[in-house]
């Protein structure tokens, strides 16, 4: 089994332990779109509580790669829900989870085809 096929099952089971009611595929899609940055520790998760972080999140993940054109407290309205959602005591917010949990708040699952 491949390191991607390892981190892909990892957070398969993780997404089902959280109930968070991802397809398996599009879980591997979504970390497949990330490539190498989820093998690196600080990249592979997000922090709910660093602001700058959220930014990049909702610039470079929703709007440049998903292209929602939303206000921006919608924005930040869906990123506050999907750390809600993922458990805010949870420190393990695998980006591959959290990008695909607002890829499917705002039906954009298309784009992982």
């Amino acid at each position: 089994m491949s390191k991607l096929d390892e981190k892909i099952e990892h957070y398969v089971a993780v997404s089902k332990e959280l109930g968070l009611g991802l397809s398996d595929d599009l879980i591997g899609r979504v970390t497949e779109g990330l490539g190498p940055s989820i093998y690196k520790q600080d990249a592979e998760t997000v922090s709910c509580t660093d602001q700058s972080e959220l930014d990049t999140v909702k610039k470079n993940f929703l709007q440049n790669k998903l292209g929602v054109e939303a206000e921006d407290a919608a924005l930040d309205a869906a990123i506050k829900k999907v750390c809600e959602l993922m458990g805010t005591s949870n420190r393990n917010k695998y980006r591959a989870l959290f990008y695909a949990l607002l890829t499917k708040e705002f039906g954009k699952e298309s784009l992982y085809a």
